[in-house]
């Protein structure tokens, strides 16, 4: 399966690798900094009560990343088994 989704789209428990990181250049350097970068792995834990903003799980890292950011990512869904 190799449908593309942003990365907003992750339910909590999901697993995805990043294929792409887009907008400000600032932001992506600043996500980079964290650990997202092109095919690093990255599990939903977690998202605020209205959704925005959501925890991910990076490199070891829990990273709270708003919906806009997060919109600019695509990924590709893993098997969680």
């Amino acid at each position: 399966m190799n449908e593309y989704i942003t990365m907003d789209k992750l339910n909590i428990g999901e697993t995805a690798v990043a294929v792409s990181i887009d907008g400000y250049r600032e932001t992506v350097h600043r996500l980079a900094d964290m650990g997202l970068v092109e095919n690093a792995v990255v599990k939903c834990v977690g998202k605020s009560p209205l959704g925005d903003p959501a925890a991910y799980l990076i490199s070891g890292a829990v990273i709270a990343i708003r919906s806009s950011d997060s919109y600019a990512i695509k990924v590709r869904r893993r098997n969680n088994g």
